[in-house]
């Protein structure tokens, strides 16, 4: 009988390679979270607009510290 020990997988996060408009930080994070990409932009849109412009540099922060992807992601 062997002693085997659950392990979790953990998540990453990466940019995505395949399902991008500017740098791929909404599809990645779509990805990560597992809800349709144009939710994630939608909301970073809506917080944008609702921060007085305070998102943009989040976003290019994300954009900056995230790696991207090795490999594209499939499609569900």
């Amino acid at each position: 009988m062997t002693n085997s020990v659950y392990t979790p997988e953990t998540k990453k996060l990466f940019r995505s390679r395949t399902d991008r408009m500017l740098t791929g930080v909404c599809g990645g994070w779509a990805d990560y979270l597992g809800v349709d990409p144009t939710m994630v932009r939608i909301a970073v849109v809506a917080a944008t607009v609702l921060s007085a412009g305070i998102m943009l540099p989040v976003y290019v922060a994300a954009a900056v510290l995230t790696p991207e992807a090795t490999q594209p992601t499939e499609a569900a």
